[in-house]
């Protein structure tokens, strides 16, 4: 029953946003009492907390996926965000934004999960490619990851980069295609050539 509580809210949630969504929504749409959700989760903080961690979880999951099967670290970036545009899809609202609003102290532990992520996966990822010669042998491989997670998760700030003016494909498109050409070679920049031809 915690596992379906979890995939009803995370739907609710994603679609209507956390501050709009009550219990009462949530157990209606179940067709379950309220106290039975209170019985796995003391109150929608909690709950909130296990749908966003477990999300996150099922994104790692996916990419780690993606990871394992890419032919090339160009691919992978692609992949990955494609992967990500698909999740982001099913969002009407902004949770990353909402979660940072109304539930500051589960956003800031999610930032550091995704940084951690991140900067662990991009670290990996830029390795490969200085060694298949398709990113530069000089690159300061720990400096770029974190710089990688900075871009990413400022491309979403609203203020800086208003909904009216920029979608959220374009922005990474954009992002990445920029990332890598700072650090592809000639042989690097075939690849990405190619697949951002494939994308207009």
């Amino acid at each position: 029953m915690r596992e379906k509580i979890i995939y009803k809210s995370a739907e609710l949630f994603l679609n209507l946003g956390f501050k709009s969504v009550t219990m009462d929504d949530i157990a209606s749409e179940m067709g379950i009492s309220k106290k039975t959700i209170y019985v796995h989760f003391p109150n929608k903080t909690k709950l909130v907390e296990a749908v966003t961690f477990n999300l996150f979880e099922s994104i790692c999951d996916g990419i780690d996926s993606i990871c394992e099967a890419s032919n090339n670290p160009i691919e992978e970036l692609y992949d990955i965000k494609m992967f990500v545009m698909h999740h982001l899809k099913n969002e009407k609202t902004s949770p990353q934004y909402q979660l940072k609003k109304y539930y500051p102290q589960i956003y800031d532990v999610l930032r550091l999960k995704q940084f951690e992520k991140m900067y662990e996966s991009v670290k990996e990822s830029l390795q490969k490619g200085v060694d298949t010669e398709l990113f530069r042998p000089n690159i300061d491989v720990d400096f770029i990851s974190r710089m990688y997670f900075n871009g990413m998760t400022g491309i979403k700030d609203h203020s800086i980069f208003p909904k009216q003016h920029f979608t959220m494909e374009y922005l990474m498109e954009s992002y990445l295609e920029y990332h890598l050409r700072a650090i592809v070679t000639d042989k690097g920049l075939k690849i990405l050539n190619k697949f951002i031809k494939n994308q207009s």
